[in-house]
């Protein structure tokens, strides 16, 4: 045990975990030109273990795209990090007066190191776009996709069920809730192009998708699968092919659904004997209990230029639960927060019509100032107290 405390407590582990740390950073990188700052992140920060291989598009690509490098993934890192920093405490330091500033710097780091996973773990960001005099009360994600079933019977509410599309990849049997249907996704394209199926000389279309249900009644279409977009402006379009089952287990049809196949078509539904369910394939939706209203939407820019010098949204926050209704200017460097959330003024669409807001959810928001906190008035006291001891020798 004490042999096991020495290796963890050691200084010299800690040197290597900053070296490593340098080399996870100069990979993801560049990585980063070809997936895209989500995904590196995802990929070399948000993982234990992450393998980086050779860019075919790098010079020599194709003889070298053998060549494949494992490294630690941030969670390890940043772990081995926070085990050797109390390691080293239980070991080597003793609380006194003197030290209590390298205290406040290290209980800094610690705090920084835990802010960090908490983030990663627990923390949302999504987008709400909103027109000028109109509301919203969700907002979503084009990051991330979700297969939604919608009861529409009752007069005064939508009852709505939500499946991760990872459980579509893996092709598992999923119950519906609340109905006696379950869903079973036959392929799953995390980027493809929908297109209308070409015809041969006697107009019969050809390559059509399997799909029997839904849209596919109404036009003849084609999936073509894509290679994924990981730009940071990239939308990607996630289609599934998906298979529903009645209470006896009998295929009742194939729908395709597609988070391209929106507003602008008309409805899928399943209907039974006993239940009608539409369904759709859309972009993850987080939805508020309350409502976000645009009063106003200005854009300012530069005279002369089209470079923005100011774009900024009046709202009004209508919480009918708490009866409260809270209003709000939303600028650069100035977000609105509510109910735990925050609004940052993100982007503008429409001709200055639509503002679109960043909402970010993060619990342990107020950690990162903390910690820096801690480490500023620890290493002013340090400072301080080597500059006094430093100016009394002086004198003398």
């Amino acid at each position: 045990m004490q042999a096991l405390l020495k290796f963890f407590s050691s200084l010299r582990l800690t040197v290597v975990l900053l070296a490593l740390s340098l080399v996870l950073i100069f990979f993801g990188t560049l990585d980063q030109v070809e997936f895209g700052i989500w995904e590196t992140q995802k990929r070399y920060f948000e993982s234990f273990l992450v393998v980086w291989s050779y860019p075919l598009q790098a010079p020599a690509g194709t003889s070298l795209q053998w060549l494949k490098i494992p490294l630690p993934g941030g969670y390890l890192l940043g772990g081995f990090l926070l085990v050797n920093l109390l390691a080293a405490h239980a070991t080597r330091f003793k609380l006194t007066w003197k030290k209590s500033g390298l205290f406040c710097i290290h209980l800094g780091l610690i705090l920084l190191l835990i802010s960090e996973l908490l983030t990663d773990i627990v923390s949302e960001e999504s987008q709400i776009a909103i027109d000028e005099g109109g509301k919203n009360n969700y907002s979503e994600t084009v990051l991330e996709n979700e297969l939604v079933f919608i009861d529409r019977s009752q007069n005064d509410f939508d009852t709505v069920h939500t499946i991760s599309t990872n459980l579509l990849k893996k092709g598992k049997r999923i119950a519906i809730p609340d109905s006696s249907l379950s869903v079973r996704a036959l392929r799953y394209y995390p980027n493809s192009k929908i297109a209308r199926a070409p015809e041969d000389s006697r107009g019969a279309p050809l390559n059509r998708t399997i799909a029997n249900k839904g849209i596919v009644e109404r036009m003849d279409l084609q999936v073509v699968e894509q290679a994924m977009d990981y730009s940071q402006e990239a939308i990607n379009t996630a289609t599934a092919y998906i298979e529903v089952f009645d209470a006896n287990d009998t295929s009742i049809g194939i729908w395709l659904v597609s988070n391209v196949i929106d507003d602008r078509f008309p409805k899928q539904t399943i209907e039974t004997d006993s239940e009608s369910l539409e369904v759709a394939l859309r972009f993850k939706r987080y939805y508020h209990p309350f409502t976000v209203e645009l009063i106003d939407f200005t854009h300012e820019k530069y005279p002369g230029t089209d470079i923005p010098f100011n774009f900024s949204s009046e709202v009004f926050v209508n919480d009918l639960d708490q009866n409260i209704k809270q209003k709000a200017l939303i600028y650069m460097n100035h977000p609105l927060r509510y109910g735990g959330l925050t609004f940052y003024q993100a982007s503008f669409a429409n001709e200055d019509k639509t503002s679109i807001l960043q909402v970010v959810r993060n619990p342990g928001w107020l950690l990162p100032y903390i910690s820096v906190l801690l480490m500023g008035l620890g290493m002013s006291f340090q400072f301080g107290m080597h500059f006094i001891k430093f100016s009394r020798k002086a004198k003398h």
